[in-house]
């Protein structure tokens, strides 16, 4: 099963939970993260969102991503699904799933997983809006959330 999936199609959540832990009796904890488009951003409407992505680069580096989230926590799997193209409100944007014998070392493994997704994957991400579109930029939130993993983010002097 590929750790990482990049893709236009929604995912099944349920399905990719079964084959996570699929033939591992180690598993006790499986923690999973859905991100959805939201219906505002910034006190405004949202109708839907465009993600593009280099083909090839975006894998290798959240491959990479993967790879130190098992370098740090004692995990057993893990499996990153985004999507990209044009996707409406409340569309599925991406999951996140990480398997491990117990909650806190997969909980941290997904959150860390987040917050290096949110900053460091690389995406570009456009909010579809009733007055146009416009292009997301990364959040300090963002980056502090990163921080707390001793990862400088893209907003870092």
């Amino acid at each position: 099963m590929p750790r990482v999936c990049i893709q236009t199609e929604d995912f099944d959540l349920h399905a990719e939970t079964t084959a996570l832990r699929l033939g591992d009796g180690g598993v006790g904890a499986v923690v999973a993260f859905v991100g959805t488009v939201r219906e505002h951003s910034g006190g405004q409407a949202v109708t839907g969102m465009e993600l593009e992505h280099y083909p090839g680069m975006t894998e290798a580096a959240i491959e990479a991503m993967v790879d130190e989230a098992f370098a740090r926590f004692d995990i057993r799997a893990a499996k990153v699904i985004h999507r990209v193209g044009r996707l409406e409100a409340r569309d599925q944007i991406v999951l996140v799933l990480v398997a491990s014998a117990h909650r806190g070392q997969a909980f941290q493994a997904c959150e860390f997983l987040m917050d290096y997704l949110k900053t460091q994957a690389p995406f570009w991400k456009k909010e579809h809006t009733p007055d146009g579109a416009r292009w997301v930029d990364a959040r300090v939130s963002d980056d502090q959330a990163l921080a707390r993993w001793g990862i400088a983010g893209s907003n870092a002097r």
